[in-house]
């Protein structure tokens, strides 16, 4: 007699993981939702997202790749290689070509009495001030305005140079 009830419990579990294991493909037959349901489902809340905060964007978008990972940012050339040569005094610390920043150290420009350090970010292909953020640092704080605005200057300035010689206008 204790047999049948084992074999009954063994037939019950059997039983509820094949339909477990049946998942999205059995849902229509035991009255779940389809495809269509859970599409409109999906714009009704994405439409109560955005009528409540004013954007669809969640917190479950940061984990989205939205872009090739490999994929290298165009940066401007000339606005590159002026940086270098204007700011050839400060030793450089980091390079990277592929995001357009240059980091250099601490260094004393050529007749001057107080030493500076330079983060600068080449961050378009166009040959436009847009395209140049430059940040420059003492060891007492940031520069002044006036002197990350000559910076930024002799740079763009520089660059055109090199375009022009470059082109032969």
């Amino acid at each position: 007699m204790t047999a049948k009830p084992a074999l009954t419990m063994i037939a019950a579990l059997s039983l509820t993981l094949v339909v477990s294991g049946c998942g999205g493909r059995m849902s229509n037959l035991f009255g779940g939702p389809d495809q269509g349901d859970r599409d409109a489902a999906t714009a009704y809340a994405l439409e109560q997202r955005q009528d409540a905060t004013g954007t669809t964007d969640s917190v479950w978008d940061l984990f989205v790749n939205r872009g090739d990972a490999g994929a290298a940012l165009n940066v401007n050339r000339y606005i590159w290689t002026a940086s270098l040569e204007i700011l050839d005094f400060l030793p450089v610390e980091t390079v990277d070509p592929f995001s357009g920043v240059i980091t250099t150290g601490f260094g004393t420009p050529p007749g001057g009495g107080r030493p500076y350090r330079a983060t600068i970010a080449v961050t378009d292909a166009a040959l436009d001030a847009r395209s140049l953020n430059v940040a420059l640092v003492t060891r007492n704080g940031p520069a002044s305005a006036e002197t990350v605005r000559a910076v930024e200057n002799a740079i763009l300035t520089r660059a055109r140079q090199i375009r022009i010689r470059e082109l032969g206008l």
